[in-house]
């Protein structure tokens, strides 16, 4: 696979914009590990191979188990996420798959109830961040090295 353009290289300001969110990101009232779980999901759905060798790489160096890293595609069923991390991630999905149906009042509701509108506001920021790296790296065929 041959990377197709260089978007870091032909649009720096623009990079720079992207790295400085990340920055105010780390800056937030979110825990690395639910940031990183966002990252790992919104990665998965969007078939990003360079975002999701990345954010694993980084949700286990921060901690993160490899059980559930591997259940995180199945996190409905699985008994390894809290409510509050089911709450972000169904919420991470409807925002990632908006077009779709949008996001339902029942969805954005259950964030509520366990995060304050800040914090929900910061979620949908860092879902968008990454939908965003995703397309990125998918269009324009960005890997990593083996």
């Amino acid at each position: 696979m041959q990377q197709r353009i260089n978007i870091k290289e032909l649009e720096p300001e623009a990079y720079k914009i992207l790295f400085d969110m990340e920055k105010y990101l780390s800056k937030t009232d979110l825990s690395l590990m639910l940031r990183e779980l966002i990252k790992i999901r919104v990665s998965q759905i969007n078939k990003c191979a360079f975002c999701l060798e990345m954010h694993t790489k980084d949700a286990r160096e921060a901690g993160e188990t490899e059980q559930r890293i591997y259940a995180l595609s199945a996190w409905e069923e699985s008994p390894l996420f809290s409510e509050e991390e089911k709450a972000v991630l169904a919420l991470a999905e409807e925002v990632t798959h908006i077009s779709k149906h949008g996001v339902s009042d029942a969805t954005f509701q259950k964030a509520q109830h366990y995060f304050t509108d800040k914090q929900v506001a910061q979620i949908i920021i860092t879902i968008n961040q990454i939908n965003f790296w995703n397309r990125i790296a998918v269009s324009t065929k960005l890997f990593h090295q083996p």
